[in-house]
């Protein structure tokens, strides 16, 4: 029973379908006093924590939606309850990315391919962490590149980081940057129903013309999560 803490894109589709169908379990679970898996770990880091495990949830979906995989399953948002997230990881981040690069020794890898450097693990979050704070974007750059963090500590920021909701604005700013890698332009909505339609169509053409630098970011899918959940959330 696991849900990862790493972005979906970096799962193969069957880890990434077992973390949707295992999210479902733990989510009964809680919602419903089941007793069965009450005990485990994972489900005990997320206790108090559904509105949490609901975003987790829009985060697989739209890393499904982008591999052609539908589901019929929303989790909404709880009214009224804070988005707080376990305080706890049952392995680091950085040793999750271990976990995931021994079980796919042999097997076909996610989205996006298992950093192998500071460099590759920076690059495929950048566009992520522009979103959130341009102030971070600046600071992790020059230091990822002359190797001034260690990896455990650059991927346990990068999913704190990534649990944070982007802003309206710095949204519109990171889609630029995305939309900059297509082949033609695109006219932005300045809404952030538009910001997720253009999400949207920012990931069917990076799949359907196999865009590298598209298909190997965070943002691809995890933007699209948060405008999701963000704009089911009660006022």
């Amino acid at each position: 029973m696991r849900i990862w803490d790493l972005d979906p894109g970096f799962l193969n589709d069957r880890s990434l379908l077992g973390e949707h169908r295992e999210l479902h379990g733990i989510f009964s679970i809680l919602v419903n006093h089941k007793k069965g898996y009450s005990r485990h770990p994972e489900t005990l880091r997320w206790r108090d924590r559904l509105p949490s495990l609901a975003l987790r949830h829009s985060l697989l979906a739209a890393e499904m939606e982008l591999r052609g995989f539908h589901h019929l399953s929303p989790l909404s948002p709880l009214p009224n309850s804070p988005l707080l997230w376990p305080d706890i990881f049952l392995d680091p981040p950085a040793r999750q990315y271990d976990i995931l690069r021994s079980k796919y020794h042999e097997r076909p890898g996610g989205r996006i391919p298992l950093p192998g450097n500071l460099q590759q693990l920076w690059a495929s979050h950048k566009y992520s962490v522009m979103a959130r704070s341009p102030a971070e974007y600046r600071r992790l750059g020059p230091l990822v590149a002359r190797n001034g963090l260690g990896m455990e500590v650059l991927a346990g920021l990068l999913v704190e980081v990534l649990r944070t909701a982007p802003s309206p604005g710095r949204l519109r700013n990171a889609v630029q940057h995305l939309r900059g890698y297509l082949p033609e332009h695109m006219v932005l909505d300045q809404k952030l129903t538009g910001l997720n339609r253009q999400l949207r169509e920012i990931g069917r053409l990076a799949m359907e013309l196999r865009i590298k630098y598209l298909l190997e970011s965070t943002a691809l899918g995890e933007l699209t999560g948060w405008v999701e959940y963000l704009e089911q959330s009660p006022d």
